[in-house]
């Protein structure tokens, strides 16, 4: 009877102690390489997390009204390894993004390039996983 109770606490553990987590994806399962996005923002919020960065900027439109735009980089890893740090984008910072639209037409994209208002640029694009090659990222063979 003991060792029953102890399997089924044990069994119940597992079961407790598994967190779901979200599987990686290919870029082609969420995003659309026939729908490239040009945002020009300001940052609101940014994901250090695994699998992917996240960056959230409001966009002001023609009209006056602010468009809220999440967009995805590749890991904090890699981004730290091209040049991101936990303190290049900060809220209020203004920046330039362009990558490509969710499938869904989402307000959600997957950046390529990122480019700050004195000019400078960082690519901040996953690459391996189906983005296209438009030469944007330094380590893709020619």
């Amino acid at each position: 009877m003991r060792r029953v109770l102890v399997v089924v606490a044990a069994a119940a553990f597992v079961g407790l102690a598994t967190v779901p987590g979200d599987a990686h994806h290919a870029f082609s399962a969420e995003f659309d390489a026939n729908r490239p996005i040009h945002l020009e923002g300001v940052v609101t919020r940014m994901e250090w997390i695994n699998p992917h960065a996240w960056v959230h900027l409001d966009v002001t439109n023609e009209d006056g009204s602010v468009t809220s735009w999440m967009v995805e980089g590749g890991t904090p890893n890699t981004l730290l390894r091209r040049g991101f740090n936990r303190q290049s984008l900060l809220p209020g910072t203004e920046i330039i993004v362009d990558g490509y639209q969710a499938k869904d037409g989402s307000n959600k994209g997957n950046g390529r390039d990122l480019t700050f208002r004195d000019g400078r640029k960082l690519f901040m694009g996953s690459s391996g996983t189906g983005a296209p090659r438009d030469g944007s990222d330094p380590t893709e063979p020619e």
